[in-house]
């Protein structure tokens, strides 16, 4: 499989962008990466998944339809190639869409927020079709998985972050019973930067251990998902009530170094 010898071009303000290939210039390209090839086949990816290979196949006639609409020498040219561009790109994205529900079924402490995170999540979806190299030996569903794996996480941990980064006082913390899962509905904060330094290795701020809980507790690690006193207890060889404390600890710490840094928090 070819890989060294593609290259990514930028999309313009009305041109997507797209993985540039040598074969594009050569005169059979047209029968080779013929979009009507798979969009006139009788498989109906709807309602079914699209296995890797085809994803990759659509990829390739995806990429070179966007190749062809940069070099079109007519209006109508453009249009017919863009409209193939879509149909291929749009047809992936619906035959990979499970993807979608399997990252999201990951962030279980976000459910509240479940039709929201699908929405996102499909933004996210066209924009790794767009993205995807089919000349590269990578599979699309690990590479898509991925990549909403991480829009996800980034997402959950800017609502944790905005919802710590508020006036939170420590009695109204959850007390964290079985069952009692922490509530991190909000809007989207630009603080989220402020915090991730403050949990570095490296920053002073907050004790290793309390950087431990706090992580663990407000949901704001890669994989972690938001954990009641008595779980992280269990987590970090701490009784429940500890671990309370050291929250608060934490909290108010973090409380006053962002009211320090921003204004209204």
């Amino acid at each position: 499989m070819t890989t060294l010898a593609t290259h990514r071009v930028r999309r313009t303000s009305d041109l997507p962008g797209y993985i540039s290939h040598p074969d594009f210039s050569e005169p059979r390209a047209t029968q080779t990466y013929a979009p009507q090839t798979l969009l006139t086949d009788c498989e109906n990816y709807d309602t079914k998944y699209m296995p890797d290979e085809v994803t990759r196949e659509h990829a390739k006639r995806m990429h070179f339809a966007a190749y062809r609409a940069h070099i079109a020498r007519t209006v109508a040219e453009r249009a017919r190639w863009l409209t193939a561009y879509h149909k291929l790109r749009d047809r992936v994205v619906l035959g990979n869409r499970k993807l979608i529900y399997r990252a999201v079924r990951r962030r279980m402490e976000y459910q509240n927020r479940a039709d929201d995170m699908i929405g996102e999540c499909y933004i996210v979806l066209i924009q790794v079709v767009a993205a995807f190299n089919p000349w590269l030996n990578v599979r699309f569903s690990t590479y898509a998985y991925t990549c909403l794996v991480r829009a996800l996480s980034r997402s959950s941990r800017r609502l944790a972050t905005d919802w710590l980064s508020r006036s939170l006082s420590f009695e109204s913390l959850p007390d964290g019973e079985p069952g009692g899962r922490v509530d991190a509905e909000s809007s989207l904060s630009s603080g989220s930067l402020q915090l991730d330094e403050y949990l570095r290795d490296s920053h002073p701020l907050l004790s290793d251990r309390e950087k431990a809980i706090i992580v663990r507790r407000f949901s704001l690690g890669d994989s972690t998902d938001g954990s009641t006193l008595e779980q992280v207890g269990e987590a970090v060889g701490l009784s429940k009530e500890r671990v309370r404390q050291v929250q608060a600890t934490a909290i108010g710490k973090l409380r006053m170094a962002l009211g320090s840094d921003s204004d209204g928090i």
